[in-house]
């Protein structure tokens, strides 16, 4: 069974992840864009560096052939964001990334995404999923993939320097020069290393990589920038004397921060931090877009140059909506995905790194200066995040005990309100928590924010052991 989540469709490999459950994905959008008429001006397709990616992107590419869309297929891996700006810079109505992002190796994936570089809608991926499930496979067309290569119907392209460019003509690479930054970058065995090695180098920056090998197992760690990941990039800091470690995961449109010291900077303060100084130092104005597990803080920076934030359900094609509806400035996670209003619709780990460097170098301060700098001016803000494996049975009882029973602890400060709209939110005096299930994994995840990382993690505490989840802080 073919089931889309948050950011596409994730499996793993063997079990739903197969040839078929691919082909079936590839025939019902092939078919969808012949409906629609932009079979002709075809779909971009990439891949990331996962174990199969290339060859699940050629079995997408060859059913998209097969069924008569012309396929311009990215032939060297490739982050995500590259191919969502190649769709949005050819104008094509479609395109497809392999990848499973920050997932454990043992998944892959696909995303979609639609005209303007996009990420798919919900109601767009649930309608695909239907027409997937429901594909007769002896029906689908398959056009072998050097066959359709000699007759046109797929045509490799480089798009690389188009998206460089793109990134480099939105930062000052003047200022970055005369600061001469040395920045340590952690690619996380993903495929950020060649265009961030080719920003920083055009902007003159000292750089020295830790991991950047091919490794389908990403080092046996999560390629997601956490502080439980970074331990490598921290020692390189320090080791190397850097202004500040960059990392990025699978696919490259996340990022993470390790600051001058070797410390962990959260997405949270980047995402806060990159608000304030495109309005502090650009002039820049407009509200910001978090999804409803992302630090309040962004709401405290927004009020004070007199804008707003908006709060949407998780997944990033509901930051991207917002930030088209109310014209936003800047869209972010606490996962550490987010993008600025005049760049792509979506997540771009690049992108944010640039402009973080734009940053140390325009305001002469360390990373740990401005986020002490934050904090002084708009007041403390920490989040507790963790998770729990589940079995079906179990996520079943606690999402009836959450959800329909609407069962909840007592807290010890005073409840606002309570939200439903994406799990379950208790808004309190002077923080928050959630719960919410995955939507790309079996899992269930609980996150806090308060004044104090202790006080965020009682809450979490709490929460936890109403559910019967074992918690030790």
């Amino acid at each position: 069974m073919i089931t889309f989540g948050t950011g596409g469709w994730r499996a793993v490999i063997g079990e739903e992840f197969t040839k078929d459950n691919i082909r079936r994905i590839a025939a019902a959008l092939a078919r969808r864009m012949v409906r629609e008429g932009c079979a002709e001006s075809g779909i971009c397709t990439g891949y990331d560096r996962r174990f199969l990616s290339r060859e699940a992107c050629i079995w997408f590419s060859e059913v998209m052939a097969g069924e008569g869309v012309k396929v311009h297929f990215v032939n060297l891996n490739c982050p995500t964001p590259q191919i969502m700006f190649t769709v949005k810079n050819m104008g094509l109505q479609y395109g497809a990334m392999v990848t499973a992002s920050h997932n454990p190796a043992i998944y892959n994936g696909i995303k979609l995404f639609t005209f303007g570089g996009r990420d798919a809608t919900e109601a767009y991926t649930n309608a695909i999923q239907e027409d997937a499930n429901a594909l007769d496979p002896a029906t689908i067309r398959v056009l072998d993939f050097n066959e359709a290569r000699e007759s046109g119907r797929i045509v490799f392209i480089d798009p690389r320097d188009a998206y460089l460019d793109s990134i480099l003509r939105q930062i000052d690479t003047d200022a970055i020069r005369r600061r001469r930054l040395r920045a340590v970058l952690d690619p996380m065995h993903g495929t950020s290393l060649n265009g961030l090695l080719t920003i920083l180098y055009t902007a003159r920056c000292d750089v020295d990589v830790i991991n950047d090998q091919h490794d389908a197992f990403f080092g046996r760690h999560l390629p997601a920038p956490a502080p439980d990941t970074l331990l490598d990039l921290q020692t390189a800091v320090r080791e190397h004397n850097a202004d500040v470690g960059i990392a990025t995961d699978g696919d490259a449109d996340r990022l993470g921060i390790i600051d001058e010291k070797g410390n962990y900077v959260s997405a949270n303060e980047i995402l806060a931090l990159l608000y304030w100084y495109l309005m502090e130092y650009k002039g820049w104005r407009g509200a910001a877009v978090r999804n409803i597990a992302t630090t309040h803080l962004l709401d405290r920076v927004a009020e004070a140059y007199g804008q707003q934030c908006i709060e949407v359900p998780v997944g990033f094609k509901h930051i991207s909506s917002g930030m088209d509806e109310y014209d936003a400035l800047i869209g972010g996670e606490s996962s550490g995905g987010l993008t600025v209003r005049g760049h792509i619709s979506g997540k771009d780990g690049l992108y944010a790194a640039s402009l973080l460097v734009e940053m140390l170098c325009v305001t002469g301060k360390s990373m740990s200066q401005l986020v002490q700098g934050l904090y002084d001016r708009f007041g403390e803000a920490h989040m507790a995040e963790y998770d729990w494996a589940l079995t079906d049975e179990r996520k079943a009882q606690i999402q009836h005990k959450l959800m329909e029973e609407k069962q909840l602890p007592a807290f010890p400060i005073p409840v606002d309100h309570v939200s439903y709209r994406d799990g379950c939110k208790v808004y309190l005096k002077g923080g928050w928590v959630i719960v919410r299930f995955s939507g790309t994994e079996p899992r269930v995840r609980i996150f806090a924010e308060a004044d104090t990382i202790h006080h965020a993690k009682t809450l979490v505490g709490i929460m936890a052991r109403e559910f019967a989840l074992p918690f030790d802080a």
